[in-house]
């Protein structure tokens, strides 16, 4: 069964070749995304070139739902957008993929049900296709080269509904079992240097001394360091000292 959580139908329009309906199903699934109808599969449904394809994501294809016309398969919607490369000669919103997936998830968070659809291979949607939607999501491709893959399209417009969903971080730092040093334990690592730096004479002419020591504590703070970091560095200068001392 379909997983409970709110989102959007991706319906495939006529698709061709099995190997990309199998690779829709497996970037709808990479995303959290389940929810597949397809309208008049050239080659026939069931595909076993889609189930190979498709790898562990099979379940969307036994649960996909059929329908032999585009206003059927979104029937029961209350919001569709047509996804298109090309220029058309109809009136439409104009979406990027990331604002129409935010659009997307405002509209079902207000119980709407929405789909988007994703035309066939050899040259996308027609006009009685996008004739049904309310909305166009176009990718600012290279217009020298505008064509997308099927399983490309739909793993582009998948991602931006999970970013939607704000389950994408978009930077973390991996601490590898650590954490970051407070800005004590980097007073302390400062203390240390200063003391065995004021000790090799290194603080010259004293007249800079004072400078030398504020630039090098500037230095430490903008230092993003964790604790493993600065045991590291004051195991380093406890050897070097060790080594000068045994000189």
């Amino acid at each position: 069964m379909p997983t409970e959580t709110p989102q959007p139908a991706f319906v495939l329009i006529r698709p061709q070749m099995g190997e990309n309906i199998g690779a829709a199903a497996r970037a709808m699934w990479n995303f959290g995304l389940d929810r597949m109808r397809l309208t008049s599969p050239r080659d026939g449904w069931p595909n076993p070139a889609a189930t190979a394809m498709a790898s562990g994501a099979g379940r969307l294809l036994d649960e996909a739902q059929i329908y032999d016309s585009t206003a059927a398969a979104v029937g029961d919607c209350t919001y569709v957008y047509a996804t298109t490369a090309r220029t058309r000669d109809l009136t439409n919103p104009v979406l990027s993929p990331e604002a129409a997936m935010t659009d997307a998830a405002e509209r079902i968070a207000a119980g709407q049900k929405v789909a988007v659809l994703f035309g066939p291979e050899r040259a996308g949607l027609e006009n009685s296709d996008i004739a049904v939607a309310n909305a166009l999501i176009t990718v600012p491709v290279n217009p020298e080269f505008p064509s997308l893959n099927l399983g490309q399209c739909v793993l582009l417009t998948a991602y931006e509904w999970r970013r939607a969903q704000g389950a994408v971080t978009d930077r973390r730092v991996e601490m590898a079992g650590t954490d970051w040093a407070s800005v004590t334990e980097v007073e302390k690592l400062a203390d240390h240097y200063e003391e065995r730096l004021a000790q090799a004479g290194f603080f010259f002419p004293e007249h800079k001394e004072q400078s030398m020591k504020l630039n090098l504590r500037n230095l430490w703070s903008r230092m993003p360091l964790t604790q493993v970091d600065v045991r590291m560095l004051h195991g380093i200068l406890r050897q070097m000292v060790r080594w000068k001392e045994r000189g």
